[in-house]
């Protein structure tokens, strides 16, 4: 409201200086000017340069687990193989071992059946002769006599 006693001349007064007060309100004020320019530009490249290291350190990662997965694989397949080598090295020992035993066997029967017929000759033999010369009986040249023998039997055979 306006007072009672105001002339033509305060009201023109008092609307232009509301007037002037609405257009101060729309006019720029002032700024405060910062020290140094923010550059956006560089805080994006600076964001973008962080992702990529760690992306790139993630990626490392990654390759550093991929490869002591594969090292530790490959170690359990050297080991895998060593312990297949080492068994089939004892099932080669433990046959040979076999092998070794009866090869014992077959020559221990061998001598055995050789000195069982040496004692059978001694046995049968005719005392009514003439002292003779013992010979001793080798019973690998036994058999060796054998075998020619059988092969010439053989030869008889193909002729």
């Amino acid at each position: 409201m306006q007072p009672k006693n105001s002339t033509f001349s305060d009201r023109q007064a008092a609307s232009l200086a509301a007037k002037k007060a609405l257009l101060e309100k729309f006019k720029p004020k002032p700024m405060v000017q910062a020290e140094a320019p923010i550059d956006h530009e560089a805080e994006r490249r600076e964001r973008m340069e962080a992702i990529r290291a760690q992306r790139e350190a993630e990626r490392i990662e990654r390759q550093r687990a991929r490869e002591a997965a594969e090292a530790l694989a490959e170690a359990e397949r050297i080991a895998a193989a060593e312990a297949a080598e080492r068994e089939r090295l004892a099932n080669e020992q433990s046959i040979d071992d076999l092998k070794r035993a009866e090869r014992k066997a077959r020559k221990k029967e061998i001598k055995e059946a050789a000195k069982a017929k040496k004692e059978t000759r001694a046995v049968s033999k005719p005392s009514g002769g003439g002292p003779r010369e013992e010979r001793a009986v080798d019973p690998f040249e036994e058999h060796r006599r054998y075998i020619q023998s059988l092969e010439r039997g053989r030869e008889r055979r193909r002729a």
